[in-house]
């Protein structure tokens, strides 16, 4: 049987440098940072005081007041952005067998603000407990994928996957999978997230995962900077529309880029720190060029996971340069965190995205925020520093991983019949 192929016909994103995919974009090639100080909740005693949030989100632009009640923020998001990408993917509903097209969207914690505001009320309220009817569905972290399936009507596969920082790269994975096997012919996939709480920044800053540099928020993100600190903590929604190619092309869909493969693996190291030679990440890429029939001398761009921790930087490079060899030095290398602040369950896809922008546009998105060389870092590789560099992306690959030692590679491609 010849193999399907997947093909992306559908952007939709909501995240600290825009809630459009122009917005986005424009950001991205101009190098803009989303850090800013913390307007969810009072931070002065954290030691963060500052996040990539979404900016002015107001949910009653998009959606109805009484239906935005029953969400989380991380659902609002979702739910948004996935009414941009069914959109953008022009899908006549009246049209389409709804049977063949599943929403899988990830997330890391799902409705943790929804969560904190309940049970502090419950503290406060003593022996009186008045918990939300919605407490429960505004929790878990399926029912984005339930929402965006309800209103519709897509009744394939419809689940999340909770993978912390891979989750949406796994949504993804699963999404691609599901069209390969023939259970259907879209998938609304991609990942959302809200954490930018008092038990996410908290939690975060206990581990020691968070840049504190309070001082100047703009600049706290410099992956592969010598004096990076720690990641910086965002927010938002990326959602993808994957379709079967012949399916695409039967209805003169707009095809952004081919989804050629798709690689999965485990460091089973520890569950913070990513193993330090790297294994897990070079698993993932190699699984994935396999799978997607790539060479590593084909790859133009990678976006790496790239978070902003010394052990995390170094160890993805170590990785890349085993896996590609010498064309590690031919290639484009950026961090996009450097700019959206890492938005944990919904890194995958928006990286996804910036992907395929620079597929499309020729344009490779800046690591902004590089001040100082790390010895650790070998200087040959083009780490694409500060300013966006033009060239002409056939194939990129996007790296993520997550706590517990998560690890996902998806390898996309200029469309070619």
């Amino acid at each position: 049987m010849e193999k399907r192929r997947v093909v992306v016909t559908g952007l939709g994103t909501v995240n600290p440098l825009g809630k459009t995919v122009e917005e986005y974009f424009n950001a991205l090639d101009a190098g803009v940072s989303g850090a800013a100080p913390i307007t969810r909740f009072d931070a002065t005693e954290f030691n963060t005081r500052f996040a990539c949030e979404v900016k002015d989100f107001d949910p009653l632009q998009y959606i109805d007041r009484k239906e935005a009640r029953k969400m989380d923020r991380y659902c609002q998001f979702a739910v948004v952005a996935a009414d941009q990408a069914v959109t953008d993917a022009a899908i006549d509903l009246e049209k389409i067998d709804k049977s063949r097209v599943g929403v899988i969207i990830g997330s890391g914690v799902g409705g943790i603000e929804t969560m904190t505001n309940d049970v502090t009320d419950f503290v406060v309220n003593g022996s009186h407990p008045r918990f939300s009817p919605f407490l429960i569905p505004k929790m878990i972290a399926d029912i984005a994928a339930g929402f965006v399936s309800i209103k519709y009507g897509f009744m394939g596969p419809n689940f999340a996957t909770v993978s912390a920082c891979a989750s949406s790269s796994h949504a993804i994975h699963c999404a691609y999978d599901l069209i390969l096997l023939d259970e259907a012919d879209m998938i609304v996939t991609g990942g959302a997230e809200a954490a930018v709480t008092i038990p996410g920044v908290g939690g975060f800053n206990s581990a020691k995962a968070l840049s504190t540099r309070n001082d100047d928020p703009k600049t706290a993100s410099r992956p592969f900077d010598k004096d990076r600190d720690g990641f910086v903590l965002g927010e938002g929604a990326g959602i993808l529309v994957l379709e079967e190619y012949e399916h695409a092309k039967a209805r003169g869909a707009k095809i952004y880029a081919e989804l050629k493969g798709c690689g999965i693996s485990a460091d089973a190291y520890h569950i913070t720190a990513p193993h330090p030679e790297g294994l897990g990440a070079k698993a993932a890429m190699t699984t994935a060029l396999k799978r997607a029939g790539v060479k590593p001398e084909d790859v133009d761009y990678i976006n790496v996971h790239g978070t902003s921790t010394h052990l995390g930087d170094i160890a993805e490079l170590i990785a890349i340069k085993e896996v590609f060899g010498e064309a590690a030095y031919k290639l484009n290398i950026s961090s996009t965190k450097s700019m959206t602040g890492h938005l944990l369950g919904a890194a995958g896809a928006v990286e996804a995205m910036a992907c395929i922008h620079a597929i499309n546009s020729g344009i490779i998105p800046p690591t902004i925020n590089h001040f100082t060389d790390d010895p650790e870092i070998d200087p040959k590789l083009n780490l694409t520093f500060n300013t966006p560099q033009k060239r002409d992306v056939k194939v990129a690959l996007s790296n993520t991983f997550g706590f517990g030692g998560h690890n996902s590679t998806m390898i996309l491609a200029k469309m070619e019949d």
